[in-house]
């Protein structure tokens, strides 16, 4: 990304902070008309966690993990409280607006008590209900973690790879409130699966490999029969893609960089592709999906399982006769209502459906992005088991 498409990326996003802010303000302490000082000891509040994040942004990469983490969790904790806060007044706003419009039609006399009233009310309501939510969604990413079974039948699957696991890990985000302590209990969990295959689909990490490296050291310890494999996400590009790409094949896995496996199994035999985010070609020049190139040479009788961090690339999937796409990416949302929005962008949002001829497998994610908190999006270490169809 060029420096003035981030500073207009910055720029936009400070705005949309900078109003949010403001209308929670106007809502949650003007209106309610709170008694000195507590109505403007919340309006600082409100302004300092506004600035809480860019400045947090700015300071964090030279702050020691030991700080930085805590700080973390207020700052991330805040957004998600921040969202689920102006989310929950939108539909409050429009009950009073209704309430208003009322009034205007009657002729009814303007009762500045009632308004603050309704304002003390609905305040409540939102705050009560928005801080419910936060605390169940944080609650949800620190229990531990599910594994979620997939059955996915394939027409033409030989005989020996019916029954064939692939455990999926994806969106993990090691970074300022995911750790080792997280890898660690994940590393044995997908183990005890036994897995045939461990596949990571993208957006592993959160930052640098200098700052992160030594945290991903569990990874090591995977085992499945046939191998540990990986493909870029979107983040990996935002942290040095190059680098984490040399550092995981330290670990063991296997990065699939726009490249195709053969996986034998009782004289049968299974290909297992690869391919770059969509958003690599932006950071580096080799870099990029190449769906074609990774397929180029195979035998089309085959069953093909493609792992590609985006479910949006299961379009060309299709056409190139893959028989199952594993992705991730989308977080199933992660914090509701957000997965209304998610087809905007992406065809699923989670789960398994079928492109044509062609299955696609969408995992909630292992981890979350940002705010510390799921809500309506719980997260997942998949167990996908291969079926003749």
């Amino acid at each position: 990304m060029s420096i003035s498409r981030m500073v207009v990326f910055l720029g936009l996003v400070l705005t949309v902070s900078a109003g949010i802010h403001y209308y929670l303000w106007a809502r949650l302490v003007r209106d309610i008309g709170w008694p000195t000082p507590w109505g403007r000891v919340l309006g600082w509040a409100i302004v300092a966690l506004a600035l809480a994040f860019p400045l947090f942004q700015m300071a964090s990469r030279s702050l020691p993990r030991e700080v930085a983490t805590p700080i973390s969790w207020v700052v991330y904790g805040w957004l998600g409280l921040m969202f689920l806060l102006f989310v929950l007044l939108i539909p409050a706003d429009l009950v009073r607006g209704l309430a208003w419009l009322i009034e205007r039609l009657a002729g009814t006399p303007a009762d500045p008590a009632r308004r603050q009233f309704l304002a003390r009310l609905f305040g409540g309501l939102v705050g009560a209900g928005a801080l419910g939510a936060a605390g169940y969604g944080v609650w949800s990413v620190l229990r531990p973690i599910a594994v979620k079974p997939v059955k996915v039948p394939l027409a033409g699957l030989p005989d020996p790879f019916a029954g064939f696991v692939i455990a999926q890990i994806t969106d993990v985000h090691v970074g300022p409130t995911i750790g080792r302590a997280f890898l660690e209990e994940l590393v044995a969990k997908t183990n005890a699966m036994e897995p045939d295959v461990v596949a990571i689909t993208g957006d592993l990490v959160d930052g640098t490999v200098a700052r992160l490296g030594p945290l991903l050291a569990p990874l090591s310890r995977l085992k499945a029969r046939h191998g540990v494999y990986f493909v870029t996400g979107n983040h990996e590009y935002f942290s040095g893609a190059a680098e984490w790409v040399a550092h995981l094949a330290t670990l063991g896995v296997r990065v699939l960089r726009n490249e195709r496996v053969s996986i034998e199994r009782d004289g049968a035999a299974l290909d297992l592709a690869g391919i770059d985010d969509p958003t690599g070609g932006n950071f580096l020049p080799d870099h990029g999906p190449d769906l074609a190139g990774a397929l180029a040479g195979r035998d089309p009788a085959r069953p093909l399982v493609l792992l590609a961090h985006q479910p949006r690339q299961v379009h060309e999937a299709a056409e190139h006769g893959v028989s199952l796409q594993i992705s991730g990416h989308t977080h199933g949302g992660q914090i509701f209502p957000f997965n209304f929005l998610v087809p905007l962008q992406q065809p699923f949002v989670a789960g398994l459906h079928r492109v044509r001829d062609t299955a696609i497998y969408v995992s909630r994610g292992t981890g979350y992005w940002g705010p510390p908190m799921r809500v309506g999006a719980p997260a997942e270490l998949t167990r996908i088991e291969l079926a003749r169809a």
